[in-house]
C-alpha cells in the first residue's frame, strides 16, 4: 500500500474529468461540484496494479450518512477501472464539497441496490438507460466514512 498524499494523486487522463477535478480541488469544493445538475465528489483510490493513488470525479447519491456511487461507465460492457481498484483496495479518500475524509468502499448486494436504485435515478436519470443498454449488472458502491 502506497502512502496517501492528496498533493501527489494522479488525476484521470480523461480531459473533462481532469479539468473538473482540478477546478473542484483548487476551489476547495466551491466550484465544479456538479455534472449537469447532479452532485459530484472527488474519489481518490489506490490503483490495484500500480499501487499509485488516482483521482476521478463521480456523481453521487446518499443513503443516510453514506455516499453512493454507480460504476456505470456510461453503460459500457466492462466495469470502469476505478471500480476494480475499489474492490481490491476498499480504503479510499473523498472530497465532498469543502470536506475531505477517508472512507471504505463496499459493493452493494442486489437487494440493497434495488432499494437505493430509485434514489440514484432521481439523482441522475441516465443510469436507467445505461443499465438497460448493457448485459452487465451495473454495481452500486457504498462509501462509508471511517
Amino acid at each position: 500500500m502506497t502512502v496517501y498524499d492528496p498533493a501527489s494523486v494522479k488525476i484521470s487522463p480523461e480531459s473533462w474529468v481532469a479539468e473538473q477535478a482540478k477546478r473542484y480541488e483548487e476551489s476547495d469544493g466551491t466550484e465544479a461540484t456538479d455534472l449537469k445538475g447532479s452532485p459530484c465528489l472527488l474519489l481518490d483510490y489506490e490503483g490495484r496494479r500500480s499501487g499509485e493513488w488516482r483521482r476521478t470525479v463521480l456523481i453521487y447519491g446518499r443513503d443516510g450518512d453514506d455516499y453512493l456511487i454507480v460504476a456505470s461507465k456510461g453503460g459500457a460492457p466492462e466495469h470502469p477501472l476505478w471500480f476494480n481498484s475499489l474492490v481490491a483496495n476498499p480504503e479510499v479518500h473523498l472530497r465532498v464539497l469543502g470536506e475531505r475524509f477517508a472512507a471504505r468502499a463496499e459493493v452493494l448486494s442486489p437487494q440493497d441496490k434495488a432499494r437505493v436504485w430509485p434514489h440514484l435515478l432521481e439523482v441522475y436519470a441516465p443510469y436507467d438507460d445505461y443499465q438497460k443498454g448493457t448485459d452487465r449488472d451495473i454495481p452500486v458502491v457504498r462509501l462509508s466514512r471511517i
